[in-house]
């Protein structure tokens, strides 16, 4: 069988038609090409029921990093949170398959290679991290969701401290830090503070904060990338071909975008 070409699409956020209107455009074909996602497959689209049946039904030919709003669902459907009418979550969390549903999210890790020089990630990358320590801490928090105890995770994984990453927090303090980071984080702090307070573009931020991309990394090679979502103001915009932002803001009537990993071009839907 013929290889086919790698796909990277952004924040999907239950946006049903958007995601068949751009596969169809970019002609993915599940028995040769494969699909990745950057997180937030659900919440506030039209329909995320059928878009976690429909990513779920093309098997090994999709896999996902997850999301803050992924999580969201998950403590969601288990009583830890209630739902916002916004989130638009009713039809997922009623669905008679909702169980299995929520099994097959639970496998996807915060951060994955895509291949030996790329992380995919939700959010971003820590700016103390490496790519390996940064798959290394996701595989600790995947481990426990995972788990038959992973309601726990979902009830302690909320609140915004500690801000800044040490070896010497506690086991729940780092899988809280790397949920963040991986799935929340946009600005950080020159001391490498986590700053939740700002989701603006960051023309509008003030000058105690960077965007987590801008700040030097000297764990992360050159040659390494970094593909992410989760920040729409952005509209995937980071000023470095090492920094792929792919969140463009489609579920707020802007555009999807679809990155063919393979070609390097990329694919926009409008809203």
């Amino acid at each position: 069988m013929a290889k086919g070409n790698t796909y990277v699409i952004g924040d999907i956020q239950g946006c049903y038609d958007g995601l068949r209107r751009i596969l169809d455009e970019a002609k993915f074909d599940p028995s040769k090409d494969t699909l990745y996602a950057v997180g937030d497959l659900v919440a506030r689209g039209e329909d995320s029921l059928s878009t976690l049946r429909f990513l779920k039904s093309l098997g090994n030919s999709f896999s996902s990093v997850l999301g803050n709003h992924d999580l969201h669902f998950l403590a969601t459907l288990n009583d830890i949170h209630k739902a916002k009418k916004s989130d638009n979550l009713d039809p997922l969390l009623n669905a008679s398959d909702v169980k299995e549903l929520e099994t097959w999210l639970r496998q996807f890790p915060l951060a994955a290679k895509l291949d030996k020089h790329t992380l995919i990630v939700h959010a971003g990358l820590y700016p103390s991290w490496s790519m390996k320590k940064a798959l290394a801490l996701s595989n600790e928090v995947s481990d426990a969701l995972k788990g038959p105890d992973y309601v726990n995770l979902l009830k302690t994984m909320y609140g915004n401290t500690p801000v800044k990453w040490s070896k010497e927090l506690s086991q729940e303090e780092q899988r809280r830090f790397t949920v963040n980071a991986c799935t929340r984080m946009r600005f950080v702090t020159e001391s490498g503070e986590l700053n939740f307070d700002n989701k603006s573009h960051p023309d509008s931020a003030t000058d105690d904060i960077k965007p987590w991309f801008k700040m030097q990394n000297p764990k992360l090679k050159a040659k390494q990338k970094v593909i992410f979502g989760h920040w729409a103001a952005l509209s995937g915009e980071t000023q470095s071909p090492q920094f792929v932002g792919l969140d463009t803001g489609y579920v707020w009537g802007q555009t999807l975008t679809l990155l063919n990993h393979t070609s390097g071009e990329l694919i926009t839907l409008t809203a």
